[in-house]
């Protein structure tokens, strides 16, 4: 017969459990980024896998996934990163032009409704000093790779070994549900089983949505910035819709990038006002029709702590804590609103007799 105290002992060891888990994954972090990143595209993508594998063996069809994501992400590499990299040095090199933009146009607005004159001879100055060391800069933020040899051979062992895992992962994916769900005691399989299912629901529903949402929205993007006659539409177009799965950095980034470009381009306040207005109608349509037709409100997570888990789980994992951050963030709500649920209808909300007093 279980007893209060044995209940509390149970309980701290499972605490503890956790703990040491948590404190393992914190020490394994620098090399789980490619377990974590074959993980979840497993996750993913296993749904198209068991459709294949119900016409053709299933390592074929995981074959066929692996080089049907190879493919995309090949794509987008080869389209967008030297796309972005030429279009950040064309920025660089010719921000004194946009330095100038702003004092002939903008300078006498600011002028005339708050009586201050914008001096930008000193930055202009600066800028024409420095434009080589800020270029240079610049484009080495994008690949965000460390330097040294020891960072390269790293990246090309993950490389190597994503692929490696993720084919593992799909072909045994439901063998290794099945034995995960056989380690589940039996006393508890019902309760753990239906909030995996919730989880697995809610992950679902969000991560293939939301890939869905990045896709639609990259092609809004890039083809309403090329009907607006923007150079770079389809670089400024790919690279705010990826970004989409952070809320505002999408559109953020995307203004920032098409408005320098369009300054440099056009030069006028009409042609930014059209840009402007395809990021507002792109925001409208994200948030009012996209988000809500395909990924729905059944996560939960409010995009302030989207944001939080996003900058949370990378600053304690880096780039494996970003992976970690969403799936973990829904799976914690998940089992909170149980919790919430059992507090709701205890004895010691709806003030019991044996309730303890404050």
């Amino acid at each position: 017969m279980d007893t209060p105290d044995s209940r509390i002992s149970h309980m701290g060891r499972w605490l503890a459990l956790a703990a040491a888990a948590c404190a393992l994954l914190y020490l394994l972090s620098p090399i789980l980024a490619p377990f974590l990143a074959a993980a979840v595209l497993a996750y993913i993508f296993n749904p198209l896998v068991a459709r294949m594998a119900a016409r053709v063996p299933r390592t074929l069809a995981v074959c066929i996934a692996l080089v049907l994501i190879a493919g995309v992400i090949l794509v987008l590499l080869l389209v967008l990163m030297p796309l972005v990299t030429r279009q950040v040095k064309t920025i660089v090199t010719q921000f004194p032009l946009f330095i100038d933009w702003i004092k002939l146009n903008v300078g006498p607005l600011v002028q005339q409704h708050f009586g201050v004159e914008l001096d930008t001879a000193l930055l202009k100055e600066w800028l024409a000093g420095h434009a080589g060391e800020v270029q240079g800069f610049a484009v080495k933020l994008l690949p965000t790779l460390k330097s040294g040899g020891l960072a390269l051979l790293g990246l090309i062992g993950n490389l190597v070994l994503t692929p490696l895992v993720l084919f593992y992962f799909m072909r045994d994916w439901d063998a290794m549900i099945a034995h995960v769900s056989k380690l589940i005691p039996r006393l508890w399989h019902g309760t753990v089983s239906g909030i995996l299912r919730e989880i697995d629901a809610v992950l679902g529903e969000f991560l293939r949505g939301q890939l869905l949402v990045m896709l639609l929205m990259a092609i809004f993007y890039t083809v309403a910035l090329w009907a607006v006659g923007l150079d770079y539409a389809l670089s400024v177009g790919l690279l705010a819709g990826c970004l989409t799965f952070v809320p505002y950095l999408g559109v953020i980034t995307g203004v920032l990038l098409a408005t320098l470009t369009g300054v440099l381009q056009f030069g006028d306040l009409t042609h930014l006002t059209w840009i402007w207005v395809v990021f507002v109608v792109g925001n409208v349509l994200e948030g009012s029709v996209f988000v809500p037709w395909l990924v729905g409100d059944r996560i939960g997570l409010h995009p302030v702590a989207v944001i939080f888990a996003l900058l949370a789980f990378g600053q304690l994992f880096g780039f494996t804590g970003i992976l970690l951050a969403l799936p973990a963030s829904a799976a914690l709500l998940v089992w909170l609103r149980h919790v919430r649920g059992e507090y709701l209808a205890s004895r010691m909300y709806q003030g019991g007799a044996d309730s303890p007093p404050l």
